[in-house]
């Protein structure tokens, strides 16, 4: 999963990095509005977190052009006040969610998961392909009674997939989902982190087809193959 967040307090902007990083999230940061609204404009992400006074462009305004681009990113505003008007403000902006500075962390990533799951049309802690199984508030995959044991883009991939079950995923979908901007994109390791997902699936009921020129499916076996 692929955050942009988009804070001018340096400080604030370097613990959230650091916090979501630790997540497995990959995160983009920008620091004013000009700059977010340029990077939006070319970039997909998951969900977006957006300050709401900002330099320049306010937090506002960057949400309502991504919203007049038609643009259905899941929001998050980060406000420092707490108010009625400011709370009717973000959300008269388009914006999904918000919270107050200051916020507990976790706090901060539950509610990111759960304007991800949202925008998924997601509405259960869990999510099932076969005997694959994905529990939202551990993030952890089994089959069976076996966790697999993953790392982090192999992790972002297989979120990616179990999201999107059943339904076609580009390989440019899934760079977009573990690379971030600073990072070097490469669609020859996504073959590489799939390959190593489909060992991790080798005894499961659940397995990722390959569709060339399209991209990959996440679908339960059938019981003809």
């Amino acid at each position: 999963m692929k955050l942009l967040l988009v804070e001018d307090n340096a400080e604030l902007a370097h613990w959230i990095v650091t916090l979501l990083r630790g997540e497995d999230f990959a995160v983009d940061c920008v620091g004013d509005g000009e700059r977010a609204d340029t990077v939006l404009k070319t970039e997909r992400y998951d969900a977006v977190l957006l300050d709401m006074r900002l330099p320049g462009i306010s937090g506002k305004e960057v949400l309502a052009r991504l919203r007049r681009r038609n643009d259905n990113v899941p929001v998050l505003m980060l406000t420092a006040h707490g108010s009625v008007d400011d709370k009717v403000d973000c959300f008269g902006a388009g914006a999904d969610d918000y919270v107050v500075k200051p916020f507990e962390s976790r706090e901060l990533v539950a509610r990111i998961r759960a304007l991800i799951r949202r925008q998924a049309g997601v509405g259960t802690t869990q999510l099932v392909c076969g005997d694959l199984v994905y529990a939202f508030g551990t993030r952890e995959f089994r089959c069976g009674e076996t966790v697999l044991a993953l790392r982090r883009r192999e992790h972002a991939i297989l979120e990616t997939l179990m999201l999107q079950q059943n339904k076609t995923v580009s390989k440019a979908r899934l760079m977009d989902s573990v690379f971030a901007l600073d990072d070097e994109p490469s669609a020859d390791a996504i073959d590489i982190y799939i390959h190593r997902l489909r060992k991790h699936l080798a005894g499961s009921t659940a397995e990722i087809i390959t569709l060339r020129g399209l991209g990959y499916i996440l679908r339960m076996k059938s019981t003809q193959d």
